[in-house]
């Protein structure tokens, strides 16, 4: 079960309603194979929960190393020093993590320097145009949109992070 790579289960509603928590709940008395990914530190409030189960993973969605980046293509959502220290945190207390670079955008490659010792492997995936071509115009980032970039920068990355010891795999 993957919950979920279209919508962030742990939105702010999630703080009033749980409606994330009592699924999770549900998934680990029945030892159900789980995997969270998020963007969210509000994952940390189910921690006792995720390390009492046997098949569950936390990834969090990471597309950048620099937050002013991170700002433009997503403006409302958690800074990139949040996400890390939550995969940090999750990662220390047992929890199997790994790291979306997806979609990878400018700056990508100093997440190597930041994810070692708090993922277990990475996933990297360009950007989906049918949403984001317009941020690329708008701030002329357009030389970071093509294939050729996605290509290049995702074997560097590869490279880095296997060199590191972290399994990594591009999805494109």
């Amino acid at each position: 079960m993957w919950i979920s790579g279209v919508c962030d289960p742990y939105q702010p509603v999630e703080t009033k309603y749980e409606l994330t928590r009592k699924c999770l709940e549900i998934l680990v008395e029945h030892d159900w194979p789980t995997t969270i990914q998020t963007k969210s530190a509000l994952v940390l409030r189910d921690m006792e929960l995720l390390k009492g189960a046997n098949k569950i993973e936390v990834g969090l969605t990471v597309t950048t190393g620099d937050d002013s980046i991170r700002r433009l293509f997503e403006p409302n959502a958690p800074s990139i020093n949040a996400r890390i220290r939550t995969l940090e945190e999750l990662h220390s207390a047992g929890i199997r993590t790994f790291a979306m670079i997806a979609p990878m955008l400018p700056k990508a490659e100093e997440l190597v320097a930041v994810l070692g010792r708090k993922v277990d492997y990475i996933l990297i995936d360009k950007m989906n145009y049918h949403y984001g071509d317009w941020v690329y115009r708008k701030y002329k980032l357009e030389s970071t949109m093509n294939g050729d970039f996605f290509y290049r920068k995702s074997k560097e990355l590869a490279s880095a992070f296997e060199g590191q010891g972290i399994k990594c795999q591009v999805l494109f």
